[in-house]
């Protein structure tokens, strides 16, 4: 697949506030003693089996992801709160194969020049009502993320963590080059996404970053295998 048009939204949030809202095996992992989630609105593009070529109407459409990021033992990854997309069968697909928390939403994204305005309501109702209006934009040129930067703890995770309707983990590995990232700027005029799943954000981002383009490929899930302790 093919991710296109991608901005990173990272707020800083107290990790006790989210520690009841993930499942009790994974850890919250935090950069410098802080928690973040983040609010990531972008295009998907050629999404297909692997070796498949992708159906074009079925391959492309607007997703945006709430999310925040979690540890097993050594191994760290993405936790998602909610991810809400364009396509019903895609929603279905995801939900089935990937026990992650899709829904289905009306979506609109555009891009005129640099900038980038994205609509989504959400129609699932296995999920709150939830909405997202934000247009943002680069403002400069890519610059990769430094080896210990927040920029690349925030973004480098290879590894998404998901759990099925009876609470087992699973982790599914996905690959890519490194985030081409560049510096942005967004203006969030409707953000209910995040409180929908039950989180806080409150005042401005505190982190914005903007991709045009990334290729990914990733893999199906396996169980994460529970600690001796439990």
């Amino acid at each position: 697949m093919r991710w296109r048009d991608l901005l990173f939204a990272h707020w800083i949030v107290d990790a006790e506030a989210l520690r009841p809202l993930i499942p009790p095996s994974l850890e919250i992992d935090t950069f410098e003693g802080r928690a973040y989630v983040g609010v990531v609105p972008f295009g998907m593009e050629d999404v297909a089996p692997r070796g498949l070529p992708a159906v074009p109407y079925l391959g492309a459409f607007p997703e945006v992801n709430v999310r925040t990021y979690v540890r097993d033992r050594e191994l760290d990854g993405v936790w998602f709160f909610s991810l809400d997309a364009g396509r019903r069968l895609a929603v279905e697909g995801a939900r089935l194969g990937f026990h992650l928390p899709y829904f289905h939403a009306r979506m609109a994204m555009t891009r005129d020049g640099d900038e980038v305005v994205f609509r989504s309501t959400r129609r699932d109702r296995r999920g709150r009502p939830a909405d997202l209006h934000v247009s943002y934009r680069p403002t400069g040129p890519v610059h990769p993320a430094p080896v210990g930067s927040l920029d690349r703890w925030l973004t480098e995770r290879l590894r998404l963590f998901a759990a099925d309707p009876g609470g087992h983990v699973s982790a599914a590995s996905i690959a890519h080059a490194p985030w081409p990232l560049r510096p942005a700027e967004a203006e969030f005029r409707i953000e209910t996404l995040s409180a929908a799943q039950g989180v806080d954000l409150s005042g401005p981002p505190v982190h914005l970053a903007f991709t045009d383009r990334l290729d990914v490929r990733a893999w199906w899930p396996r169980p994460v295998p529970l600690r001796r302790e439990e």
